[in-house]
């Protein structure tokens, strides 16, 4: 065999020299303690990722769940608008600190260490993905039970890096009823399917519109296709966003989490349960209890200790 030039796409992925995806995980602050981690991603931008980032973590915050939201979109950060947060953020010589926004939960973003948030970010890839990579490990977050991560749009450096940097439970993927759109989001469900993190679930946002007055349900961007998408990829759940002025004028206004949306509720406790049924899968592959039965796992099993993981009937994986 040749000598490895590093080049992974030139060998097989039995190469010794292979890393595994643990391999390039980042180690959180020594002071911080995070149990889930939940990305959100699309294939592109402009379909409400980071509106349905500050859903959820609202949703789980008034359930009494520490919370934290990370804005890992490093040119394009829009967490703090929802949040109304201006002050920035503080340190001392163990590390950074989040904002705390008015409910309690920890929010870290690009544009709450920057001076002036108007000016724009600058950055090569593989710059954003380091700063990706600090914001999760020089931050202390303390107690986090539920983070959610607000990626940038499609499939380069940055979604790559929270990938196999941070430990991922699963993602939500994020889309908009245009054939388009829908098109761009099977590429971002493939690559989770490559990374084997689990989607746990499709949000489609502006799904309809609701007349104040008749109560009508009008497709305004056309009829979905995305039961269609959840359907091939095994995908269980399709949550639908309404178009919802209330809601955009809190976005503007920095007041989201006074606003309540049903829908992002029943989705975070879906996917609350997704992930503690992923890790009660984990711990018992970890422990050895399964014996590399996937079978034992069921369709939760996020693990790759099991040796018959490649083809398990049972999870479909």
């Amino acid at each position: 065999m040749s000598e490895c030039s590093h080049d992974c796409g030139s060998c097989g992925e039995s190469c010794s020299s292979r890393k595994s995806p643990e391999s390039f995980r980042v180690a959180p602050h020594e002071m911080s303690r995070i149990e889930n981690v939940v990305g959100i991603v699309s294939g592109k931008g402009g379909v409400g990722k980071s509106l349905v980032t500050a859903l959820l973590a609202c949703a789980s915050q008034r359930r009494g769940y520490e919370t934290a939201a990370l804005d890992a979109d490093i040119t394009g950060p829009s967490i703090p608008k929802a949040f109304g947060l201006t002050e920035r953020m503080q340190g001392n010589q163990f590390g950074c600190f989040p904002v705390k926004t008015s409910t309690g939960i920890s929010a870290v973003s690009i544009n709450l260490l920057m001076e002036d948030p108007s000016q724009p970010v600058i950055w090569r890839g593989p710059v954003l993905a380091g700063a990706v990579k600090q914001l999760w490990s020089e931050v202390i977050w303390t107690d986090v039970d539920f983070m959610f991560v607000d990626m940038p749009p499609g499939t380069g450096d940055v979604p790559l890096t929270v990938f196999q940097s941070l430990p991922v439970k699963g993602i939500v993927v994020v889309a908009t009823p245009q054939d388009l759109v829908s098109l761009i989001v099977e590429k971002a469900i493939k690559m989770a399917e490559m990374m084997k993190i689990p989607v746990l679930g499709l949000v489609e946002n502006m799904a309809y519109y609701k007349c104040p007055h008749c109560g009508e349900e009008l497709d305004i961007f056309g009829k979905s296709k995305l039961d269609e998408l959840a359907k091939k990829y095994g995908i269980e759940k399709v949550f639908r966003l309404p178009i919802d002025p209330a809601i955009a004028a809190a976005c503007d206004a920095g007041t989201i989490e006074k606003v309540p949306s049903p829908v992002m509720d029943e989705a975070f406790e879906y996917i609350s349960k997704r992930c503690e049924a992923i890790k009660l899968a984990d711990e018992t592959c970890k422990s050895g209890s399964c014996d590399g039965n996937c079978e034992s796992c069921g369709e939760s099993c996020a693990c790759e200790s099991c040796e018959s993981r490649d083809t398990c009937d049972s999870c479909g994986k």
